[in-house]
């Protein structure tokens, strides 16, 4: 049991070092493709903290604050939302699961002969 769970380990910490890698090496392939260095190009996300020691953040070009959130947050519990997908999946989770249970006590039952 030791020695697999030592192998198992040693696997993800390969596949995660690979992962790590492909993304490095997509990334100097973006840069090679397009030819030349772009200051004006954005990282998806940018931290930086203002003179008066605030954090500032941006996500895709666009400026982020605590209070854009809050207020977001506010929002959606005023409206309230009744989100259709949601829904959906709760209630197919529900049948599926009642179902599973169903035909495992029914096969359970075959098996024990009661």
């Amino acid at each position: 049991m030791k020695m697999f769970m030592l192998k198992a380990t040693f696997l993800a910490a390969i596949m995660f070092v690979s992962v790590l890698f492909g993304m490095q090496q997509a990334n100097e392939g973006i840069q090679r493709m397009k030819g030349y260095s772009d200051n004006d190009f954005k990282s998806a996300l940018t931290l930086s903290e203002s003179e008066e020691g605030e954090l500032q953040a941006s996500v895709l070009g666009n400026d982020v604050s605590s209070h854009d959130l809050q207020q977001k947050k506010q929002r959606l519990e005023e409206m309230k939302a009744y989100n259709f997908f949601s829904s959906l999946g709760k209630s197919i989770s529900e049948g599926l699961s009642g179902l599973t249970e169903k035909s495992i006590a029914f096969i359970t039952e075959l098996l024990t002969g009661e």
